[in-house]
């Protein structure tokens, strides 16, 4: 790989995957629609150009992956899009890489999956989504599929790390790291899975390198899983934070769909917190080698450094 287009660069999973090519010298366009976070992100790195556009716009992504030869999507919207936007999105980066003869990296969750089978989810584990967002991230699944693009697509279990500000996570760590009361999204006994973007992205990277990666799915799981109450616990003894978490449940969350659209859409994905589906490594084990675990202490440690130097 020469070189790389990053898209939802200013997103976690994107800014870990540009700052993981640049530490392996390759160079990287970082594409994302607000040039001041991306100048304020990437702009002492001489491996990364900042490139501002929408995904929407198919010259905007033309002019973005001029001369790369790996694109990594790891570009969002807000829920009440996805419905009438995520296909075409996808559509628009399919047509992109297709012009340039580029390969295609996606990051993807594992909402496709549906409810947990009460046991760990494999790539041979049948996509049987029960949602409306599950079944339109199946969907794009298959627009890729169908595609002539050489396309890798890797599940995750939710994010957390610098720069992921859009994560339940994050909802909870904010509020701590400025020592004020907080919450914590679901039952806070019920153990589940995150990972660490950096840990992602390095994993990313590595099957990027391998032409036999793509034109497969890849599950690639965190450090194990976590409750919420361990979750607090390591928080409070990094921090020495002594204030409540309390806990959003999912009748707090559909109150508040009465009056927010987004929240609506929340709601129905919540049953994350409560079948939590945990992923098994083994593909990626056995054809690139240990998965990328940093700990959760050290994982939530650095998080929280990160927060605290950028707020």
């Amino acid at each position: 790989m020469q070189k790389a287009l990053v898209l939802g660069a200013s997103g976690g999973m994107g800014y870990s995957i540009v700052k993981e090519l640049s530490s392996r010298g390759i160079m990287v366009t970082a594409f994302a629609r607000t040039r001041e976070k991306l100048e304020k992100l990437f702009a002492d790195d001489p491996n990364i150009t900042i490139y501002t556009g929408d995904v929407f716009r198919i010259d905007d992504l033309d002019g973005a992956a001029n001369g790369v030869d790996t694109i990594f999507q790891s570009a969002n919207i807000p829920y009440v899009e996805w419905e009438e936007k995520l296909p075409i999105m996808m559509s628009n980066i399919l047509q992109t890489a297709e012009k340039h003869s580029a390969k295609l990296a996606i990051v993807d969750n594992i909402y496709a999956y549906g409810r947990s089978v009460g046991e760990k989810t494999s790539e041979t584990t049948v996509k049987n989504p029960h949602t409306k967002k599950g079944r339109i991230r199946l969907e794009v699944e298959n627009l890729v599929k169908k595609s002539n693009i050489p396309a890798l697509i890797a599940h995750f279990p939710d994010f957390y790390g610098p720069n992921a500000e859009n994560t339940i996570l994050n909802y909870t760590l904010l509020n701590i790291v400025k020592d004020k009361s907080s919450s914590f999204v679901g039952n806070q006994s019920i153990s589940r899975e995150f990972i660490y973007t950096p840990d992602g992205a390095r994993a990313m990277v590595s099957l990027s390198l391998q032409e036999k990666a793509y034109g497969q799915s890849w599950n690639i799981p965190g450090f194990g899983t976590i409750s919420g109450d361990e979750i607090v616990e390591t928080v409070r003894e990094i921090t020495g934070y002594q204030k409540g978490v309390s806990t959003v449940s999912k009748n707090m969350i559909r109150f508040l769909g009465l009056f927010n659209r987004q929240m609506r859409e929340v709601v129905e994905m919540f049953y994350l917190n409560e079948e939590p589906i945990v992923l098994n490594g083994e593909k990626y084990e056995n054809f690139i080698g240990p998965i990328p675990r940093t700990s959760y202490r050290e994982g939530l440690r650095q998080t929280i450094e990160y927060m605290k130097q950028t707020q």
